[in-house]
């Protein structure tokens, strides 16, 4: 027999169907308001407005979509990379905007180019305390004097916070206490965003023996 349904699992049930929903839209909303300033950086005669006679929420968002795409395009031929390479160089030589620029760009390079080697791999590893476990990314080994000062092999290690992965703290670890997980990063962000509530599905039993530790092989 079903069980009549009361008022508060009907509300429930509204709020798990909504609340995703809203707060989807939200972001969406915010990301397309931010885009459409700007539209602000156009000349006064340029404006949209002022051309449409209108407001088009949205057309910022577009604008400037099209812009980067526009600007990766051109930098692919030849004309374009050696456009890029002598901004680069005047801009490298700019006392203070230049050091800033430089450290921007290796970031960034390192983040978001399809041959990085930026979280390339999610990592199980004992934090804050013994006995206490959450999921880094490998981000690389060690450099500079910093590798004069350790007395074995050591990894780089991001440990993202939850629920905003883009704030959390960097580890040097030894290469021997990091576990390699079978989890792709995708689903590992997902997993910390979650807050450990949406977790990844376990791999076959074929593929990855229960309780093996797989030392990390660092990126190059």
């Amino acid at each position: 027999m079903m069980k009549k349904a009361t008022f508060k699992s009907v509300f429930l049930t509204g709020l798990l169907v909504l609340v995703p929903l809203a707060i989807t839209l939200w972001v969406v909303g915010l990301i397309i308001g931010t885009m459409d300033q700007t539209l602000l950086l156009l000349p006064d005669m340029w404006q949209p407005e002022r051309v449409l006679g209108f407001r088009l929420p949205g057309l910022g968002a577009v604008l400037t979509l099209a812009f980067i795409f526009g600007v990766g395009l051109l930098t692919q031929n030849f004309v374009g990379q050696k456009l890029v390479k002598w901004w680069e160089q005047v801009v490298v030589h700019i006392p203070v905007v230049g050091p800033i620029y430089s450290s921007i760009k290796q970031v960034s390079d390192t983040l978001l180019s399809s041959n990085g080697n930026a979280f390339r791999k999610a990592l199980l590893i004992e934090y804050p305390r013994k006995g206490s476990y959450t999921i880094g990314f490998l981000t690389g080994v060690p450099g500079g004097d910093v590798i004069n000062h350790l007395t074995q092999e050591h990894v780089s290690v991001y440990v993202p916070t939850t629920p905003n992965p883009t704030s959390g703290f960097f580890l040097m670890m030894p290469k021997s206490e990091v576990i390699e997980l079978d989890m792709t990063v995708d689903a590992a962000l997902k997993y910390i965003v979650s807050m450990g509530v949406v977790a990844p599905a376990m791999p076959s039993a074929s593929h990855v023996a229960p309780a093996t530790r797989r030392p990390v092989d660092p990126p190059l």
